[in-house]
């Protein structure tokens, strides 16, 4: 005679004795296979709203597995299945059985689909309190394998089964929940890149060759060099190399050599120890040590006093550092990315700026070109800085431009390039929130032929972005809206499927996807 009691507790103990419910799954079924046939154990539950079984965890006499197995039923397995599902919250039956499981058209499908041979099957509804989870089932192969007194010792174990399925079921949920949190922290960090300033409007057009650059240099550990004058966009292409690198999960601390005072440069940048000078009432650590496996980006480096030149040197140099009023060397792994609006080597023969620091500096030039080189960029710039402004201001819509303002803005010379741009746009917005956005303040600005040189206003010509929608719209037209693909609009105009998806949006192309 088996103590029913003395049952309960030790399968319970087997079931519920593990935090992983694979192994307590595992643990159970060797304990039952001495009281009743057990080659396999399931925790199954029935998703009603696409009519499959899904699998949450496995086990047989050698080891436990956690699954996410769906198994579609036939037409005629999902009615039965759905009548079960109503009778168990209705009347719960503790078990169920099917020794013959050709005859059951559940089993045959579970089976199948789970590369068993015909076999026997046990099973317990879990539902307590009008809450149903799932089930549990019990295979053994082979037919007529199971009678009444297995059954009647199986359903005893209802309880502790509902408890496992649902931590099974809410471990499962938490492991989605992790995933959906990391897609929305990779989201977010990118949306936040996105929002300082990081995404590069242009890539494919004005600054290709320098985005070229940025591909090649990116992957080594060589310093670089970034020219361009004012407001051109040097520190985006200095946070392009660094997520681009190896280093992109390291810090990027950025610093404006020329906004900070003489007598505070060393502190600032290599840190200081408690009581090194007066006010320093704590240790410090300088920029440098903090962006330590990462990247530093010295912004307006022509603006460093000669005494920091010196020490910036030996930072290059021997990648180490020493904090203000201290003895101990610090080494660093550390990339070094400059940039200034200045031209150093004029500066190196005014004896303003030091010769060998410059050479060190000097490894990989990357120019900048000014916006009025590169003014086919205009249109797409104009697009991505209202709609970053217009959710910086919370306007409810983003405006419209008026007739003929992106002449205007691609005729304007921009001599403080994106930065100019960008304050523009701004002050538009602020004035006509509803728009449609103006640009009055440059209707009697310079025309220029990207030298510089004023050129005559053209009336008639079309605008660039005209120019390129037509065009695109025509190639669109050849492949029938094709984008992807061997013969897609991609291929032809030589462009990544995704970077002409965005242009299509960007330039108000309705073309459907294919």
């Amino acid at each position: 005679m088996i103590d029913e009691n003395e049952f309960f507790r030790k399968t319970t103990l087997k079931i519920c004795g593990s935090l992983k419910i694979e192994e307590g799954l595992r643990d159970c079924i060797r304990y039952l296979s001495d009281f009743m046939p057990a080659d396999n154990i399931y925790l199954e539950s029935y998703e009603e709203d696409i009519g499959a079984m899904r699998y949450v965890a496995r086990a047989d006499k050698e080891k436990g597995e956690l699954l996410n197995v769906l198994v579609p039923l036939s037409a005629e397995a999902k009615a039965r299945a759905e009548a079960n599902v109503r009778q168990v919250r209705e009347n719960p039956d503790p078990f169920f059985m099917s020794n013959q499981s050709d005859e059951n058209p559940i089993a045959r499908d579970l089976l199948k689909a789970l590369g068993h041979p015909p076999s026997s099957i046990l099973g317990i509804s879990l539902a307590i309190s009008g809450q149903f989870v799932g089930a549990v089932l019990l295979i053994a192969a082979g037919s007529d394998r199971f009678n009444a007194h297995h059954a009647k010792l199986f359903a005893t174990l209802k309880e502790p089964f509902f408890v496992a399925m649902s931590n099974a079921l809410q471990h499962r949920e938490v492991l989605k929940f992790k995933d959906l949190l990391a897609d929305d922290n990779r989201f977010l960090q990118s949306e936040l890149r996105r929002m300082s300033g990081d995404e590069i409007v242009g890539a494919n057009f004005g600054l290709k060759p320098v985005m070229y650059q940025v591909q090649q240099v990116a992957t080594l550990g060589s310093p670089v060099l970034i020219l361009g004058e004012t407001g051109t966009g040097k520190d985006v292409i200095a946070n392009a190399i660094h997520y681009a690198s190896a280093r992109s999960e390291g810090p990027f601390v950025s610093v404006n050599c020329g906004a900070i005072p003489d007598s505070l440069i060393d502190s600032e940048l290599f840190g200081h120890e408690k009581g090194a000078f007066t006010g320093a009432l704590s240790q410090k650590r300088g920029r440098f040590e903090r962006a330590n496996k990462g990247t530093i980006f010295l912004d307006e480096i022509g603006e460093l006093p000669p005494a920091a030149q010196v020490r910036l040197l030996r930072v290059l140099q021997n990648r180490e550092i020493e904090r203000v009023g201290g003895v101990k060397t610090i080494s660093l792994d550390i990339r070094i990315i400059a940039a200034t609006n200045r031209n150093l080597e004029e500066m190196v023969k005014d004896g303003l700026f030091r010769e060998d620091l410059w050479f060190r500096l000097n490894v990989f030039p990357i120019s900048i070109p000014p916006l009025r080189r590169r003014s086919g960029d205009i249109p797409a710039l104009v697009r991505h800085l209202i709609e970053r402004k217009a959710k910086e201001l919370k306007l409810r819509d983003t405006p419209d431009l008026a007739a003929g303002s992106i002449q205007t803005l691609m005729a304007y010379d921009w001599p403080g390039n994106v930065r100019e741009l960008e304050n523009a746009i701004e002050r538009a917005l602020i004035l006509h929130p509803e728009g449609p956005l103006q640009f009055e303040d440059l209707s009697g600005a310079r025309r220029t032929n990207g030298e510089g040189q004023e050129r005559p206003s053209l009336p008639g010509v079309l605008g660039l972005d005209k120019v390129i929608k037509r065009h695109i719209e025509r190639v669109l037209e050849m492949t029938d809206g094709k984008i992807h693909g061997p013969g897609g609009a991609g291929e032809l105009l030589e462009m990544n499927p995704n970077t002409l998806r965005s242009k299509m949006k960007n330039l108000g192309i309705t073309f459907g996807k294919k």
